[in-house]
């Protein structure tokens, strides 16, 4: 009899460990994601096949959740980054609002606690295209009240960091 050995690989996986090497490999892929096994191995002094390895077990643990490109939302036509806070009444309007997913200027959405209910990141071609996404926003239940912060100068912009201090 053949025994099914699938939820012990996953339970293996679930509890990988990410050590210092690891890290780096997330640090280098976090800058470029593009790089060859073989340029992240010597930065991290293992052979590609090693760090293929890694970076399996890594994708497999849920560590890395995607590979992705930057885009420079200005030469795409997207200039105007704002944040949007968020505030709505009844049962309905938080599952609505992920529904948002499907609208391009929307890039996150953010269940917050404090003086929020949700925090939306949208980019924007115009503060038109902003009030327009703001219209489409009061559709989706009982909202009682947005706050919008047009960002000027983006100083840093980044996801979390591979490296512990």
């Amino acid at each position: 009899m053949e025994k099914d050995t699938n939820d012990v690989q996953q339970k293996r996986a679930s509890q990988l460990v990410v050590d210092d090497t690891d890290r780096k490999i997330l640090g280098a892929l976090s800058e470029d994601s593009s790089q060859s096994y073989s340029d992240l191995g010597s930065k991290v002094h293992l052979s590609a096949p090693a760090v293929h390895e890694r970076v399996k077990k890594l994708k497999a643990a849920g560590v890395i959740t995607k590979n992705t490109i930057g885009l420079d939302g200005a030469k795409i036509g997207r200039p105007l980054l704002a944040f949007i806070h968020v505030n709505y009444t009844g049962a309905k309007a938080r599952e609505n609002f992920a529904k948002l997913h499907e609208d391009a200027d929307v890039e996150e959405i953010h269940s917050v606690a404090g003086d929020s209910c949700l925090l939306i990141k949208a980019r924007c071609e115009s503060t038109n295209a902003l009030d327009e996404l703001l219209v489409r926003m009061r559709e989706f239940g009982e909202v009682t009240n947005t706050r919008s912060h047009i960002v000027l100068t983006t100083l840093l912009e980044r996801g979390p960091q591979p490296i512990l201090d």
